[in-house]
């Protein structure tokens, strides 16, 4: 070794003490060290841990003397799978290693959430390339005998110190796949310094209100295999369409793009496969159509998938599909273009867009958009009509494909009246380019015939009188928060504005989860320039919240289920966070509640405190059983959690008992949960279709996301309520003649929202028919974008840089607009860029127009309450950058 590689090691020696565990290469460098330097190192590791190892470890390697040691110690980091520590020191580089640094940070501050949120066994096989072997067999042996949550905190201390520059996004990969909802705080796209809280301003380029997303099933079931089953399916028998199924496909048959909109349990799916049959068989000789079905989650890929295959092989057509659980296997390019029918999860369409695998869309002649309801904001259905608006909008010579969408409601979002409601299916049309809107109108009578509308109960239970256990617990969070206030009080001053509305969050809401949500965000970006201090900071703040949204689930749990339920759902945190790390906040958190453990399993095993509420629905069930013995139930609820307490209720009540529980939950993984894999969510519905016994099933919102569910004729929302599109997929899923929904709650509030919500049906209904009024001119009337395109109209504005810049596909807001005169300023708008091409978007509500001849001035809220004449742009008179763009002018404007 010369003496400037000597002086390089000593330079660098931080990297390697942030990375190396020295006792994994031990065992290579035997030729160097004595044993007795080896047992010092690995008691060094045992009690200090493996920074301090490197350390020593370093200490003695510079000390050496022999030849051949430097060589040795690459050989021996190669040969235990430090490739990036090894190409590092071989080059003297460390940029890659440095890159790293950030998300280090940011693992740091996320490692209280991670432990509490992942299972290290789900995601281990898909980031195993990035730990070396050793790190992977300690994680499994301490998930195994300690407990998830240590397997937990293992995994993030093994990540802490990968080498490997692809363990970012490869983290980021395995959460998506697993539907970890941690994949939201891991954001790598832009890097951990520029994550930036996904805030909407309400006078800037709005978009369409977030919808939770529910997916609808496939509606045939005689077209679904036995998804539990070893026995071969039966052979395909054809279904001769309902007249009123003919009524919805027609539309598309004749070329037109279409938003199909009929109500679950209609058959939308046999729809689609009629439209999907005509398109291809239309086509003339030597000429080929190729359609693409989309599917927002796995389990309906599967399913449509399933269907499709088994309708068209027949004919000779060949089909496929990828999702995000194939993806990495296959070849996105080969299976597209080596099939006439490719089912798709959305984002594999994005993510191949984005990387050229695809190159456009023309390659498709059909687009199929199931639930596409939710082709709104960054939902991967928005990103690939981007696209497909950017093609058409740029003057691309080459065809696009037909478009077609399917829902049993397009929502109306947050509309007070027919007209909002118009608008905003307007926008919904204007998204996926479609000018129609189809439902049944011609055979009404077939289709309820078909589809039974439920009868509809609201029951109204009273809470408990007394709460000592939420009391209790409400001390303990009180607690908490003060605990994480006073962090802010060593600084002076609270940085994080989020804590000081933290009175405006009730113990045991959702509310209060999503105030947490936002803490954790905003603790993602805190920045300070010590970041040791930085990192302790945050992490105690993750810690703090962590436990606070278990407490939080405590609480939910208590107020919907028993006490017991909810005491033991804490008890089992405590014990995995004793099994874990174990640090002084934790201790400090486990004695203050065990404090009160005692006090706590004293009210909860008190038959005084049992829950009002599920007396209640004690009382619905016994009812209807003794109506109809054969009665066929889903119960919805909130949260796994409340799934496990129900089910635990339902069996250990001897008036109940008889139901036979049956449980279907999502797929994803959070706060220690198990989900349900796809196999066992198949399972859990085959048996609930095929085992009388089991008389009730227990569910998330999964069973009404797409999952095909047997007929049942009772439908309890046990305190569950969304908005419009919700009810109505909840309520299809009571499908039998006589069926009943019964809404049950404490809370006079839910019930007010459902009762609003089939107001909103009712408007969503009258603003679609109003809307099959319309000639496709109006349509494209409600389109529009207004913008200045005169080169003096930039001299009366000046611009700032937003301060929650977006970038919606091709379209990137940069930039806030004001009025350019000082004694001014006012807010005119915002900024945009459309690819090379500099936009002013500018607000109506920031003018006053005046008419030209007679000097009148009126004031105008939104543009489609301005008439004025729209002067269509003359290819021939646009400036270059305007060439691009499909906009309309503005005149008379001060």
């Amino acid at each position: 070794m010369t003496a400037e590689q000597r002086r390089n090691l000593h330079a660098f020696r931080d990297y390697v003490r942030k990375i190396l565990d020295p006792t994994y290469i031990l065992s290579y460098m035997t030729p160097w060290f004595r044993d007795d330097v080896v047992q010092h190192i690995q008691a060094k590791k045992n009690n200090k841990g493996p920074m301090e190892a490197a350390s020593l470890f370093l200490q003695v390697l510079l000390e050496l003397q022999e030849e051949g040691w430097f060589r040795g110690f690459l050989d021996a980091l190669q040969q235990a799978g430090y490739s990036g520590l090894y190409e590092a020191i071989e080059s003297w580089d460390f940029q890659k290693l440095e890159k790293l640094e950030e998300y280090r940070l940011l693992l740091k501050r996320l490692q209280p959430e991670f432990k509490t949120t992942i299972n290290p066994e789900d995601i281990l096989p898909e980031i195993s390339g990035c730990l070396l072997n050793q790190e992977c067999e300690e994680i499994i042996q301490i998930s195994s005998n300690k407990g998830l949550m240590a397997g937990a905190e293992k995994m993030v201390e093994c990540l802490l110190r990968s080498d490997k520059e692809n363990w970012p996004k490869t983290l980021k990969l395995a959460l998506e796949k697993e539907e970890s909802k941690f994949s939201e705080l891991w954001m790598v796209e832009k890097g951990a310094e520029n994550v930036q809280m996904k805030d909407l301003e309400d006078d800037e380029m709005k978009t369409l209100d977030v919808h939770i997303v529910y997916k609808e099933e496939p509606e045939s079931q005689n077209l679904s295999q036995n998804s539990c089953s070893s026995e071969v399916p039966p052979t395909y028998s054809p279904l001769k369409p309902r007249n009123y199924q003919l009524e919805l496909a027609l539309p598309a048959q004749k070329g037109k793009n279409t938003i199909i909109c009929a109500p679950t349990g209609c058959g939308k799916t046999f729809v689609s496969l009629l439209i999907c049959e005509h398109h291809l068989k239309k086509f003339p000789q030597g000429r080929k159509g190729k359609v693409v079905v989309f599917a927002v989650q796995v389990p309906l890929y599967e399913q449509q998938k399933s269907v499709f295959s088994e309708y068209f092989e027949r004919f000779g057509y060949k089909v496929s599909g990828i999702s995000g659980e194939t993806a990495d296997n296959i070849s996105v390019e080969q299976i597209v273009e080596n099939n006439d029918i490719i089912i798709l999860t959305p984002q594999i369409l994005v993510n191949s867009l984005k990387d050229g695998t695809i190159p456009s869309l023309s390659i498709f002649t059909l687009m199929i958009f199931d639930e596409c309801h939710n082709t709104n904001k960054h939902h991967p259905y928005n990103m690939i009509m981007f696209h497909y608006l950017d093609q058409k909008l740029g003057g691309s010579s080459d065809s696009l494909p037909q478009v077609i969408g399917l829902t049993a409601s397009v929502g109306v979002g947050d509309a007070k009246n027919t007209a909002e409601a118009t608008e905003y299916i307007c926008k919904l049309c204007a998204s996926l380019d479609t000018a129609v809107v189809t439902t049944v109108r011609d055979n009404l009578e077939e289709l309820e015939e078909v589809v039974y509308k439920p009868q509809k109960f609201f029951r109204k239970v009273e809470s408990r009188t007394t709460d000592r256990f939420k009391r209790i617990i409400s001390q303990l969070m009180a607690e908490t928060e003060a605990l994480a206030k006073s962090i802010f009080e060593e600084l002076g001053t609270v940085t994080l504005e989020n804590l000081s509305r933290i009175q405006n969050r009730n113990f045991g809401t959702q509310k209060y989860e999503q105030w947490i949500i936002a803490v954790q965000k905003a603790c993602m970006v805190f920045q300070m320039p010590d970041k040791e201090e930085e990192s302790r900071i945050c992490k105690a703040l993750f810690l703090y919240t962590s436990h606070l949204r278990k407490y939080n689930d405590a609480l939910i749990i208590n107020e919907d289920a028993r006490m017991k339920d909810a005491l033991n759902y804490l008890k089992n945190f405590f014990k995995n966070v004793r099994a874990a790390g174990f640090d002084a906040i934790e201790q400090d958190l486990t004695q203050r509640f065990e404090e009160k453990l005692l006090e706590l399993e004293g009210i909860s095993m008190d038959p005084s405190n049992e829950n009002a509420k599920l007396k209640d629905l004690c009382f619905i069930l016994q009812e209807e059983y003794h109506l109809n013995p054969e009665t066929r139930t889903i119960l919805f609820v909130k949260t796994r959690a409340l799934v496990d307490a129900l089910k635990n209720w339902i069996e250990e009540n001897p008036k109940l008992s008889f139901l036979k529980p049956g449980i279907l939950t999502g797929r994803g993984r959070t706060n220690q949960t198990m989900g349900m894999t796809l196999p066992a969510q198949k399972c859990a519905l085959d048996a609930f279709r095929t085992n009388r016994d089991s008389k009730i099933l227990i569910a998330t919102s999964v069973a009404d996301e797409g999952i095909d569910i047997a007929q049942c004729n009772l439908v309890i929302l046990y305190e569950y309520v969304g908005n419009v599109i919700k009810m109505i997929q909840t309520r299809g899923r009571g499908r039998a003649r006589g069926s009943k929904c019964f809404l049950l709650t404490s809370n006079a509030d839910v019930i007010e929202k459902e009762k609003l919500n089939i107001c909103q049906e009712k408007m969503m209904n009258e603003s679609i028919s109003r809307l099959q009024g319309w000639n496709e001119a109006v349509f494209k009337e409600k389109e529009c974008h207004f913008t200045v395109v005169r080169d003096a109209f930039r001299e009366c504005f000046v611009t700032k840089l937003h301060p929650r810049p977006k970038k919606f596909g091709s379209f990137d807001k940069k930039a806030k607009i004001f009025c350019a005169r000082k004694d001014c300023l006012h807010d005119w708008g915002i900024h945009m860029k459309y690819k090379t091409f500099e936009i002013p978007v500018i607000k109506i509500e920031s003018f006053v127009v005046e008419d030209v001849a007679t000097g009148a001035q009126t004031l105008y809220a939104k543009w489609k309450d301005f008439n004025f004449e729209k002067i269509p742009f003359d290819a021939a008179e646009m400036s270059p950058w305007a060439q691009d763009l499909n906009l309309q002018g503005v005149d008379g404007l001060e």
